[in-house]
């Protein structure tokens, strides 16, 4: 027995597939912010340790680097650790290129969609000594800031954390 599926089925079958996939894995409904938006995700000091990476989908290092927040946010899951993935994707590339990649890396970590078109206004705002290169970091714990401009490795990562952590539990 032969089965020949029409074109027209083709693309009914590939949308059906695509939505299904959605429906199951994570929802990658990423919220867009401007800066003020987004500077209240870190202006209260608690007792938790924020971790921020600023990144993009075009920026080879940021994409390279994930892994590592990501591993960061499934260790410290049950501890006052938060990653959040700062998106500087530009504003058109959001529903073609995010948001896809999000959902084909299944990335679990919070990715908000920062959308200031004047970077210089906000950059300095974040770290004086920023030049606004990505990929780039910022560890909030209290009043503690850490900043870093360049790509982190896991290790780097988990031992200020660590650190973090202990110094709090003192």
């Amino acid at each position: 027995m032969e089965y020949l599926i029409k074109p027209g089925r083709i693309l009914l079958l590939i949308s059906m597939l695509s939505l299904s996939g959605r429906l199951t894995g994570q929802d990658a409904t990423v919220r867009t912010v401007d800066f003020n938006t987004f500077s209240g995700f870190f202006q209260n000091k608690n007792d938790s340790i924020l971790v921020i990476n600023f990144w993009a989908t075009w920026c080879a290092p940021c994409v390279e680097e994930l892994p590592y927040f990501e591993k960061i946010h499934e260790t410290f899951k049950d501890q006052k650790v938060k990653v959040m993935l700062a998106s500087l994707d530009f504003q058109r590339m959001k529903e073609t290129r995010l948001i896809p990649f999000i959902e084909r890396n299944q990335l679990k970590s919070q990715v908000i969609h920062l959308y200031e078109p004047d970077a210089n206004k906000w950059i300095s705002q974040i770290d004086s000594n920023w030049t606004g290169a990505i990929p780039a970091t910022l560890i909030l714990f209290g009043h503690q800031r850490i900043f870093k401009e360049g790509q982190y490795t896991f290790d780097e990562l988990n031992q200020i954390i660590l650190k973090l952590l202990n110094t709090h539990k003192q």
